[in-house]
This record gives structure tokens, C-alpha cells and sequence, in this order.
């Protein structure tokens, strides 16, 4: 580095030698004789200046740029964009008015100069003063290139199957699931649909789902209304998949067939399932549990229980205590396509005795 530094300084100290003697000489009436000569020691004499003082300017300028880096640690990323937002608008406005004034003779140049610091300086601090203001300008405005969605943050789609499961009103209410919340009038249709139905588990599903659509408009102000997307298909999927591209959003489904067609267009998926999964406790084999043992197991001796999260536990000569409540040692657990299973034995078993019956 320090090579290329003073090869630097070489190049920048001859040039700046060539010209300052180049100007003098041409200004020196007594120096028009020697010209070349004059020209040439500036040439080399810059040359040796730029190469001594070549690692002092460096290490200045690195302080500098620290200095710089240092100050501007504490400042977000909005401000800074906002601060050279400011910062050009007032050069270019320093560029139309400084035009004429330049061509004010005599002290033309100065004024052109002194409008542009000034008018620089005038368009940062502007700007930062209204920053609030400008930063919901451009929100008005990028909401109005996304069709009208209110509210900051990415637009997620609501899937009818999320909506009739009711888990995501708790996700809501718990703060995992931010931005503006969009259900079209196709899901509003399917769901009435359904709830008109004359099967009793399907009207009770889509009345649900009516009752968890109220509860997210009217208690948590997180669901907006948005009519279907112009180039949607036919069928529901279409339309929900249409619309998270008009608006730049992702889609929160429980759905597993549009949550692969979502993927192959390029649309991000929230699927609910694979949160549930997710959040499930891990146990390892030698962990005790507190499980209720409600039914007979598929094997002879054996009892079933469910944990909080719905979690199956296969409790060996668990049997006698069907009805009880009962430590559990966990001896393996089971991982299959429909969930987790968890297999163990009473701690009365081994050998240590159940705080709990």
C-alpha cells in the first residue's frame, strides 16, 4: 500500500510541479527564456514533494475519514439518505441560479461559489427539519405504486384456510405478524360460501372464519379490503396470487398447493403449519414430562397422551394410568410427515417415584 501511495503522490506532485511553473513562467517575462528548463525543475521538484509528503497526506486523510466514520455511527440510514437527498437538491438549484451569476464580470465566479455552499447548506438542514414529513411523503407515495395498501411494512395475503384455522388472530395479537393485513373480496365470498353451507362442520368452519376476520378488523385494526386483482384468474388461488404480486407482498396460508404455487412465481410464503412446527419444544431422550394419559395405545400395556402443543406421547406400560396424570422419562422420539411423536416410560418405572398421580 504504501508503494502505490507514493507512486500516487509521484504522479499528482509532476503534474501539479508542470503546472504551477508552466503559469509562472508564461506570467515572468524573464523566465520566457528558459521556459523548458523552468518547466522541467517544477516537473521534478513536484515529483520529489509529492513522493515525501505522500504518506503524510494519506495518513491525514485516513484520520480524517475515521473521524468521519465515526460520527456518522450513531446516525441511521433514513438520515443519511435524507441528509445527501437535501444536500443535492440544494447543489442543483445552487447549478441554476449560479449559471447567471457567474457571468456577473469580475466577482462572478465568488458568487456562483458562495450560492452553492449556501444553498447546499440551506437544502440538508431543510430537509433534516422536515424529515417526518418528507419520510411520509414517500410512504403516501409508494403506497399509491401498490395499489392503495395502507400502513408501512411488507402487505401479507390472507389464504381462506389461515383465516377459518384462527391461529393467526394470536399471531397477530402477539407481534410475530407486522405490516398491513389484505383480504380480498373473492376470500370474503368464498368464506360467506362456506358459511352458508347447508354441512354443519362446513357452515361452523366458515362462521369461524367470519368471527376471526371481525375480531382482526375490529380489535386489532390489522385487516384492510382490497378489491381482486385485474389480471387475477378464476379461481381464488389466482387472485390471491395476482395481488401479492401487484403489491409487493407475501402470502400467509395454510394451504400446502398454493404455497408451492406461490414459491415457483417468486412470492414469499408464510405458512402457518410450519410456524406451529417451528415453535414446538425440543425434547431429548432422558427429559421427564408431565403428561395426562387420556387412551389406550396401539401396543398392549401402552397409554396416549398429548402435550400442550398437540404433540402425541406414547407412554409405555402407561396403560393403568389412563385417567391420570403422570411423569413421563422420555426414552426416543419420532419424527414423521404428519408431526412428532414422543415415546417414554412412567418414572414410577424407573425406579424413581412419580411426584404426581
Amino acid at each position: 500500500m504504501t508503494i502505490i501511495v507514493r507512486i500516487a503522490g509521484l504522479i499528482l506532485g509532476a503534474a501539479v510541479g508542470y503546472q504551477v511553473t508552466a503559469w509562472v513562467a508564461a506570467q515572468l517575462e524573464a523566465l520566457r527564456g528558459v521556459r523548458i528548463e523552468t518547466v522541467a525543475g517544477g516537473l521534478l521538484v513536484g515529483a520529489l514533494l509529492g513522493v515525501i509528503f505522500a504518506g503524510w497526506i494519506w495518513r491525514w486523510f485516513e484520520r480524517l475519514m475515521g473521524w468521519v466514520l465515526n460520527r456518522l455511527a450513531n446516525v441511521s440510514l433514513r438520515d443519511v439518505a435524507l441528509g445527501v437527498l437535501g444536500l443535492g437538491s440544494g447543489l442543483v438549484l445552487a447549478f441554476l441560479v449560479g449559471y447567471p451569476l457567474a457571468r456577473i464580470p469580475g466577482v462572478g465566479n465568488y458568487l456562483a461559489l458562495a450560492a452553492a455552499i449556501a444553498l447546499a447548506y440551506l437544502g440538508y438542514h431543510l430537509v433534516m427539519q422536515r424529515r417526518d414529513e418528507v419520510t411520509s411523503t414517500f410512504s403516501r407515495m409508494d403506497r399509491s405504486s401498490r395499489g392503495g395498501v395502507k400502513g408501512r411494512g411488507v402487505p401479507k395475503v390472507l389464504d381462506t384456510s389461515v383465516i377459518i384455522d384462527g391461529r393467526v388472530a394470536d399471531v397477530v395479537t402477539s407481534g410475530f405478524l407486522e405490516g398491513p393485513l389484505l383480504v380480498t373480496r373473492a376470500v370474503l365470498s368464498e368464506l360467506q360460501r362456506i358459511a352458508d353451507s347447508s354441512d354443519t362442520l362446513r357452515r361452523n368452519r366458515g362462521r369461524r372464519g367470519l368471527d376471526v376476520l371481525r375480531r382482526l378488523q375490529q380489535e386489532l385494526q390489522a385487516v384492510q379490503i382490497v378489491e381482486d386483482a385485474k389480471d387475477s384468474g378464476p379461481d381464488v388461488d389466482g387472485t390471491l396470487v395476482a395481488l401479492a404480486k401487484n403489491v409487493r407482498g407475501w402470502i400467509v396460508t395454510n394451504d400446502f398447493n398454493l404455497n408451492k404455487v406461490a414459491e415457483l412465481q417468486g412470492i414469499r410464503v408464510l405458512n402457518i403449519n410450519e410456524l406451529s412446527q417451528a415453535l414446538r419444544p425440543v425434547v431429548l431422550p432422558g427429559e421427564e414430562l408431565t403428561v395426562q394419559v387420556i387412551k389406550d395405545g396401539k401396543e398392549a400395556g401402552q397409554g396416549v397422551g398429548y402435550l400442550d402443543d398437540g404433540t402425541m406421547v406414547v407412554v409405555e406400560g402407561g396403560k393403568k394410568y389412563i385417567g391420570d396424570t403422570s411423569d413421563v422419562v422420555v426414552t426416543s422420539v419420532l419424527q414423521t410427515v404428519a408431526g412428532r411423536m414422543i415415546f417414554g416410560r412412567p418414572k414410577e418405572a424407573q425406579g424413581v417415584p412419580s411426584e404426581r398421580r
